[in-house]
């Protein structure tokens, strides 16, 4: 790609006021294309676009909503090869991660708000007595889902397809219009959602995308007047900056943010499974994704032989070119961010963790590479067990008896999912009940995609996935009557 890309504000594509800027491919360190530079009045100009036509689109039809979702997701089927190859050079994700797992989910999504699903619903009726209320009588009531109006969808580095479309499809299936800002480092995926849409008949300022490396885009679609609802995914350091914007003007938020996933490994576990799941975290978009297992608290009568399994897996993956077909980790997304990652393995030497595995960078051309990492000996205390480090890193630590592990894994700031490895599956669960957060995989890293999604303590506010979604994306209202 050499075209410069325009924004899509109010149903025309413009010319950005802040010029292009390089996307870059993190695996070959190519430029991918150019993209938009939006000015702050653009912003807000596809904000007052999302506004205008709020009123329009809630009024439309649900199954109307819903067939505009359905072509949306046949049209990005249509073009799947071609989607997915520029995922992979925006993002440095392997092949098979930006063909499944990202435009294929992004599909998958399109295709699951499709189906009209009922916004309101019965409360049972109540009886009250003569009063300063009026006389006896029957009170009949209905619960309605309304939607919120305009929501401003901020969205993370790491699944350009999957992780907007989680946020547009559900909100468009409830009746408001979005502005989506994508994140800087791979928004042209993001635009070639927008065409989808566009194609399917969204109509005009239903869907804007205005994109920028300035902090300032990102603010003037936080702040402006036309917006009700910010969601956003992305780190708590930006997540509380939204907060405390969104709480200025009382704005409805739904906040994913970051994570320090905790698996406990009791003795009884399924060693092969553990290591299988744990090592998703070295190769799965090469770590950077909060719901990974990078903490794992092992028991002590399983330690040594998890550490020894874990850092053979390790070194067996693959890295390199993410379009070679038998690669399983490919680069992170920036020379920046492998530079602060790398700092954080520097970090846990210096504290007295041992580098089991990985440790350095690997000797390729070009590429923004770190080798899958495994830290032993770490310690509770230790920056590199308590802080997100977002890349193919894993830190180790022991435990003794079930009390002292669940007591660690709730010794931190995150609360998005955590795991537990235990063939005892009574135990398993008894754990899960007591981990504080959003999330609990029992003897898995899978997930159920109707499952409510989102953290405890910092990790972020509210919930989303399935139907779950829909309520996210709606306000619910009272309607009372006599009966």
């Amino acid at each position: 790609m050499t075209e410069e890309q325009r924004l899509f504000v109010g149903g025309s594509w413009v010319e950005p006021d802040g010029g292009h800027y390089e996307v870059i491919d993190p695996a070959t360190e190519r430029t991918v294309g150019w993209a938009p530079e939006a000015s702050r009045d653009q912003v807000h100009a596809a904000c007052a676009a999302a506004r205008e036509a709020s009123g329009p689109w809630s009024r439309t039809k649900p199954e109307e909503r819903a067939a505009v979702l359905a072509r949306a997701a046949e049209l990005i089927r249509s073009r799947f090869v071609e989607y997915a190859d520029l995922a992979r050079a925006e993002t440095g994700a392997t092949a098979g991660t930006a063909r499944s797992l990202q435009v294929g989910v992004a599909a998958a999504r399109f295709q699951r708000y499709a189906r009209v699903e009922p916004a309101e619903w019965a409360i049972p009726p109540q009886i009250n007595e003569a009063g300063p209320m009026g006389k006896a009588a029957v009170m009949g009531a209905l619960a309605v889902r309304q939607p919120v109006g305009v929501v401003t969808c901020i969205t993370s580095y790491n699944n350009p397809w999957a992780n907007p479309v989680g946020k547009v499809a559900p909100a468009l299936a409830m009746g408001n219009t979005v502005v989506v800002k994508p994140a800087p480092q791979d928004p042209l995926s993001v635009y070639r959602m927008a065409q989808a849409l566009e194609a399917a008949g969204a109509p005009p300022g239903v869907v804007n995308v205005v994109s920028g490396r300035s902090v300032a885009v990102g603010e003037a679609a936080v702040d402006s007047p036309d917006v009700d609802m910010v969601s956003f995914t992305g780190s708590t350091a930006v997540g509380q900056r939204i907060g405390e914007v969104c709480g200025r003007a009382i704005k409805r938020q739904l906040l994913e943010l970051g994570g320090k996933g905790t698996a406990v490994v009791f003795d009884d576990a399924d060693l092969a499974s553990a290591v299988a799941g744990i090592g998703t975290t070295f190769s799965f978009y090469s770590g950077q994704i909060c719901t990974a297992p990078t903490r794992v608290l092992a028991q002590r009568g399983v330690y040594d032989r998890l550490v020894e399994q874990l850092a053979g897996y390790a070194g067996r993956l693959k890295v390199g070119d993410p379009s070679a077909p038998d690669t399983v980790v490919g680069p992170v997304i920036s020379a920046a961010h492998r530079d602060r990652v790398e700092s954080y393995v520097e970090l846990g030497r210096k504290e007295g963790a041992t580098v089991a595995a990985g440790g350095e960078r690997p000797a390729l051309d070009s590429g923004f590479y770190i080798a899958p990492t495994l830290l032993a000996d770490c310690t509770p205390d230790m920056r590199v067990t308590r802080e997100e480090i977002f890349g193919p890193v894993v830190c180790v630590l022991p435990f003794e008896e079930e009390e002292e592990g669940v007591e660690l894994a709730n010794d931190t700031d995150y609360g998005l999912i955590d795991y537990v490895w235990s063939a005892d599956v009574a135990r398993a669960f008894r754990v899960a009940r007591q981990l504080r957060a959003g999330g609990v995989g029992v003897n898995t890293v899978g997930r159920n995609m109707e499952a409510p999604f989102g953290g405890f303590k910092k990790s972020g506010v509210g919930r989303d996935v399935g139907s779950y979604a829909l309520h996210a994306y709606s306000e619910v209202q009272a309607i009372v009557w006599p009966g």
